[in-house]
């Protein structure tokens, strides 16, 4: 296993398919790439019906040609499986391995990964068309990793074998109906089994417990199909190639962190909503879970990809134009594709690639657009990727070893996100259940730290109660639990130890009421924190309307400030009210609390904090950030990170206007190499993003 691979500098590239364009065309795009600063192109994961046309025949050599052009031009490749996209002879032959709903209906042809790819035949077929295709090019020298598979995760399969696997699950788990009828309450509205055949499917399920624990198995054929292909590649593969998988993190079926454990490195696709989009003085509203909006949005996504592994990653698609359907039209500002991908490798990217090199001329994609146009002629888009590989150039080993830093540590909870999309806390506008509840609140905490300069790491909770609590204490001085609903005792009592240890511990809403299935605790709310918070509740309200809010004289309140969605009615026990609801018939009056515990201290957030809000807390939290060193508010941000001995600062323009920061110590322009004296001044202009090394800086 080739674990975190090394290679120099940032690879720079697309996904391209010779087996879409038009023949005599390979030349000329490899060498468009080339001019482009093109150092890796991704190839062979969608086209499983042109490696294998037919039941046994194959066809390998039709890839052979684009190895020899990339290599001959310098130019690596990353080979895919043709897994997740499987031939209309095989949905033929094999009609059952068609993935079934959870109202027992199978899911049409026509689309992709249609099917349930936990099946044995699907598993059989798969495996030879994996060994045919990594066997054949395993040797090529152009050849440095492969991608198996392709977001994975996309369904949540309801086959009868795809059942049956889950009660043998149970039963491992388990071990006796006696003990899962206790474990889950199942006494509730006569749920009580007598033996194992009994256990309904999970489609007309209404139990929380059951809902949660089949997520956590779904997870794991996740995991599994990812973990088998890689072991199967490994076999051909030599030591000085990666295996990876492109992640797209809303897929339902995904556990980042226990998937990623199998691969060498963390890839995945980020997408983002381009023009106003990458404002940071215009709010648009998230359209789909697959996309994000904002540019704290773009650094959040990069932080989630760093959390698979804690460690960096590769980004194997993004956008280069307009993303999604015929209707949603929204290509780049100039100057937008530099900045998103400076954003990327700033949370800690390796490597950028676009989907795609060319635009289709067909398809559900054919307005997915790509580094060319349709007309396959150059054009603006095309000169601002080859400025941004130019600049990647210049870089170049700047960024090796390079570590993003980071001023707040935040949990994550995949446990949790599972169990709030079937049974979430929060309503939407219209007062339906709000299946985004999760990251409704965790987004709100993030928003505010990116927005005021503070730099996020993010732990999987599971990677959290594994780290030493000193070292946790010494590296993040805050540490925010937003929503650890489904937890166990161990996480609670590791937030625990950190602030009694020294660190700031900021307890959300719903943390430390379930345990570790969704159960509610009989302890008090928030059990295993209260004492150490200085708080405890019993009761807790949705919020039809926002609610204004006081503060303390020592917490410097934006104006617009408010509470939302979500109130705990907060009893005193040794903590002092930071900030206050304006008097309401309910008696809550508490909104934010804070004590000290330890050699520690413990804020309480007993709501979700709007924009400002959130990012009064933030400031307060964080009073110092690099972006108040540069001089920086919004829209200019910086980020900033280790690599060499010194620091390396992003610094970004999210605005059609010029902005000046101040250059905080004696640094150099990455780019350009001019020089620039502490305290001199330095103009970011529209859309613009400027890096800069500080040598042997600490800053």
């Amino acid at each position: 296993m080739t674990l975190n691979p090394t290679f120099p500098g940032v690879l720079f590239g697309a996904a391209y398919y010779a087996e879409y364009q038009e023949e005599g065309s390979l030349d000329r795009d490899l060498d468009l790439m080339v001019e482009a600063g093109f150092t890796v192109i991704r190839v062979g994961e969608s086209v499983w019906s042109t490696w294998e046309p037919r039941n046994g025949e194959f066809d390998l050599d039709w890839l052979q040609p684009v190895l020899d052009g990339a290599h001959a031009r310098g130019i690596a490749v990353i080979l895919g499986t043709p897994t997740y996209a499987i031939p209309p002879w095989l949905q033929t032959l094999h009609p059952e391995i068609a993935s079934v709903d959870g109202q027992g209906h199978a899911l049409g042809w026509g689309a992709r990964q249609e099917m349930d790819q936990s099946v044995p035949v699907y598993r059989w077929y798969a495996e030879r068309i994996i060994r045919k295709v990594v066997a054949r090019y395993a040797d090529h020298p152009a050849v440095i990793g492969y991608q198996v598979d392709n977001e994975p995760g996309n369904n949540l399969p309801h086959n009868e074998s795809t059942f049956q696997a889950f009660v043998s699950w149970l039963r491992r788990r388990y071990g006796t109906v006696e003990r899962l009828n206790d474990e889950w309450g199942l006494v509730y509205w006569s749920h009580r089994i007598a033996e194992w055949s009994e256990l309904w499917r999970p489609g007309g399920n209404l139990m929380p417990q059951y809902q949660l624990e089949w997520r956590r198995f779904q997870g794991e054929q996740a995991t599994d199909l990812i973990a088998w292909q890689a072991e199967i590649v490994r076999e051909y593969a030599r030591d000085d190639q990666f295996v990876t998988t492109c992640i797209s993190y809303s897929r339902p079926q995904l556990s980042d962190d226990q998937l990623a454990a199998s691969l060498d490195v963390t890839a995945g696709n980020p997408y983002y909503l381009m023009q106003e989009g990458l404002s940071a003085d215009v709010d648009l509203p998230r359209r789909a879970d697959w996309w994000h909006t904002g540019p704290w949005a773009l650094f959040q996504w990069g932080d989630r990809a760093y959390s698979s592994r804690q460690e960096r990653f590769l980004v194997t698609e993004t956008n280069a134009q307009s993303i999604g359907g015929p209707w949603q039209n929204q290509p780049p500002y100039p100057g937008q594709i530099k900045q998103a991908a400076f954003a990327l490798v700033a949370r800690g990217s390796r490597m950028v690639e676009y989907w795609h090199w060319h635009t289709l001329h067909f398809g559900v994609e054919t307005y997915w657009g790509g580094v060319l146009p349709h007309s396959q002629a150059p054009g603006r888009i095309y000169r601002e990727v080859a400025e941004l590989g130019a600049s990647l150039k210049r870089i170049g080993g700047a960024l090796d070893g390079f570590e993003p830093d980071a001023d707040v540590l935040m949990l994550h909870s995949t446990d949790t996100k599972w169990s709030f999309e079937f049974y979430p806390p929060l309503a939407t506008d219209t007062g339906e259940a709000d299946r985004r509840s999760y990251a409704r609140i965790v987004d709100a905490f993030y928003r505010g730290f990116s927005e005021t300069g503070a730099q996020v790491r993010v732990q999987h909770s599971r990677q959290f109660v594994e780290q030493p609590t000193a070292e946790l204490v010494e590296r993040y001085p805050v540490l925010v639990a937003a929503a650890e609903y489904v937890a166990d005792d161990a996480v609670l009592d590791a937030l625990r130890a950190y602030a009694e240890a020294g660190g700031h511990l900021v307890v959300g809403i719903r943390t430390g009421y379930g345990d570790e299935l969704a159960r509610a605790r009989r302890g008090v709310a928030p059990d295993r924190l209260h004492d150490a918070a200085g708080v405890w509740y019993d009761e807790y309200s949705n919020l039809a309307e926002p609610l204004d809010v006081t503060a303390a004289a020592a917490f410097e309140l934006e104006d617009g400030a408010q509470a939302t969605a979500w109130v705990d009615v907060l009893n005193l026990d040794g903590a002092e009210t930071v900030v206050s609801y304006r008097p309401t018939e309910l008696g809550a009056e508490a909104a934010i609390t804070t004590a000290p515990f330890g050699a520690g201290r413990v804020t309480y957030v007993g709501t979700v904090p709007n924009e400002p809000l959130a990012r009064s807390l933030a400031r307060w939290l964080v009073p110092e950030t690099a972006a108040r060193a540069w001089e920086a508010a919004s829209p200019v941000s910086v980020s900033t990170g280790r690599a060499g001995g010194g620091t390396v600062a992003f610094v970004h323009n999210w605005s059609a206007a010029r902005h000046t920061v101040t250059v905080p110590a004696d640094s150099i322009h990455v780019e350009s190499g001019e020089r620039f004296a502490a305290g001199s001044r330095f103009t970011l202009e529209p859309r613009g993003v400027a890096v800069f090394e500080v040598p042997g800086s600490q800053a």
